[in-house]
């Protein structure tokens, strides 16, 4: 019995053992599969923690009481160029698409907060908001009959006064692209050109820089 006891105990401890390596080893393989991707792909970790999704009601618009005489003033006290207001409908699936894929991006998220106070606007609401000239509208009346919001989403950005400076209707192909859009209104590129052409520019000096590089 005494023998056949410490084999069965020899046994388990082999397995134990194994189970051990073995883990140890899926570790090791993880962390050098990690290793080898990060490197490969050119990304740094930096890079990577970048792209970790973030909750963009949380970190991409601002907490806000409806008051955009009151944004307007935060504008100016925090030197941004402007208000930018996503007019969104609940049961809109390119609205969360835009929130999912585009506006839980760190950078997007980062950009944005530096250059505009972000609200959203429901074009169905009911909520009551204070307008640009201090006037009491619900939401809906301030897209529709103010601004002729009808499908969604709409971008609009306004400058420090409350003038609209520029009305995107649609969604836009990528997290790049987006931050385009701001920088089109932030260097004041839609004083002089169209989104469109100002994207075109740019892909072309995209190109132009990659060419370089491989060069």
């Amino acid at each position: 019995m005494i023998t056949i006891t410490n084999k069965h105990t020899d046994s388990q401890s082999a397995r134990r053992y194994a189970r051990r390596v073995n883990a140890e080893s899926y570790d090791i393989i993880g962390f050098l599969l990690f290793f080898l991707l990060m490197f490969w792909g050119g990304q740094s970790i930096a890079d990577i923690e970048d792209n970790i999704p973030r909750d963009p009601m949380e970190y991409f618009f601002h907490q806000s009481f409806n008051n955009l005489q009151e944004e307007l003033e935060m504008v100016i006290e925090e030197n941004k160029s402007g208000v930018f207001i996503m007019f969104s409908d609940k049961d809109c699936p390119w609205c969360m698409k835009m929130k999912s894929t585009i506006m839980n991006r760190v950078d997007v998220q980062e950009y944005y907060r530096e250059h505009f106070r972000i609200l959203t606007v429901d074009i169905r609401g009911d909520t009551l908001m204070v307008d640009f000239d201090g006037n009491e509208v619900y939401e809906k009346d301030f897209s529709f009959k103010q601004h002729r919001v009808r499908a969604t989403p709409v971008f609009m950005f306004f400058d420090s006064k409350g003038k609209k400076t520029m009305r995107l209707t649609g969604i836009v192909r990528n997290a790049k692209e987006f931050i385009w859009l701001g920088e089109f209104v932030v260097n004041g590129e839609y004083q002089k050109t169209n989104f469109t052409k100002y994207k075109r520019e740019r892909e072309q000096q995209e190109k132009l820089v990659s060419l370089k590089q491989k060069n």
